[in-house]
């Protein structure tokens, strides 16, 4: 029997992946898995089950006018009670975790290595008890050994894997970057709680402008995992931004990537004003409407506040409104990620 993947999006910001066999709907798929999706009348006559199919194809059975109109089916709106996957799909649902009676998985963890991959950066590599379901770009919290303290990391590797692997920016005083730094040890113990967050990669429709600032780039690692795996139809252009040459990390690996996927530009950019590069400045020195493709392109950012801001602004100066555009900043407390 066929089974597919459906990840719910509650409105919350978490994210529950649940198995759903060929034959079977949603609605029961996800009952079955303890998740208690809005529902009245399994019918398809109350629309309480409506949720909005952002990406998949499906069957939907029988439903009455008054429960979703032709028009909402079109535009990508099903009930899930009437709805049978015949793909993975990813849906939106209109209510909180907690309403569904559900919450962010934690899986076990333990630490497989730290590598120093410059003195702003370190990657972690995790060996998970179970394999961790998450949407590319997605981020967990992180428990750091020997505290009580979490952090919000977005995974750099491909989801389903029993390595997870993340990209963390080294903060002189940051406790896990103290704990990366001094104590870390293979075979310490960690959770990870997730997945969560809005910011992750969507049906590639149209050519793609990825913005990366410092460990910025750990979502779009794993986004390019999975575009790797699965194939795209329309090119990527990734600008990679950081202050110094040494803060260019994992650029093997990026260049591996690319050169697989075969339609993939990476484009890396210096602040510091004494390093000599092709590309000096921020970003938005180098975006202009052509490399936008007019506004007919998807763009993601994942950097810090100021330079989330400064992309905003610059794209209301050419006067471009990107088809879609989502973001992702990141504090320098480490504590947390805000998403749209």
């Amino acid at each position: 029997m066929t089974s597919y993947t459906i990840a719910l999006n509650f409105e919350d910001g978490v994210t529950r992946v649940i198995q759903c066999d060929d034959d079977e709907k949603v609605t029961d798929a996800a009952f079955r898995q303890k998740i208690n999706l809005p529902m009245d009348c399994r019918d398809g006559v109350c629309g309480t089950c409506k949720c909005f199919a952002e990406k998949g194809e499906y069957e939907l059975e029988f439903y009455m006018d008054e429960s979703m109109s032709d028009e909402e089916a079109e535009q990508g709106y099903v009930l899930t009670c009437q709805m049978i996957p015949e793909s993975d799909c990813v849906l939106q649902v209109p209510a909180t975790s907690a309403l569904c009676k559900t919450a962010p998985e934690t899986v076990e963890g333990e630490v497989l290595g730290v590598d120093a991959l410059s003195d702003t950066s370190f990657g972690l590599r995790v060996k998970l008890a179970r394999p961790l379901s998450f949407l590319p770009g997605q981020y967990v919290n992180v428990t750091v050994p020997g505290t009580d303290a979490q952090r919000s990391y977005s995974f750099s590797s491909a989801p389903g894997s029993n390595e997870a692997r993340f990209l963390i920016r080294n903060l002189p005083g940051g406790v896990m970057s103290s704990y990366l730094g001094q104590r870390a040890a293979p075979g310490d113990a960690l959770a990870l709680t997730g997945p969560m967050g809005a910011f992750y990669l969507r049906p590639v429709e149209r050519p793609q402008v990825w913005l990366a600032g410092g460990t910025g780039l750990a979502p779009f690692l794993s986004m390019l995992e999975q575009v790797a795996d699965k194939g795209i139809d329309h090119p990527v252009t990734l600008y990679y931004a950081v202050t110094r040459a040494a803060d260019l990390v994992e650029l093997d690996r990026l260049t591996a990537l690319a050169d697989r996927i075969g339609k993939v530009t990476v484009v890396t950019i210096l602040a510091a004003a004494d390093e000599t590069h092709d590309r000096k400045g921020f970003v938005t020195d180098h975006l202009g409407a052509d490399d936008l493709n007019g506004g007919d392109c998807d763009v993601y950012l994942c950097g810090p506040p100021p330079m989330v801001d400064a992309v905003r602004a610059h794209f209301g100066g050419l006067g471009i409104e990107p088809a879609s555009f989502h973001y992702e900043k990141f504090n320098p407390t480490e504590a947390g990620a805000a998403a749209a």
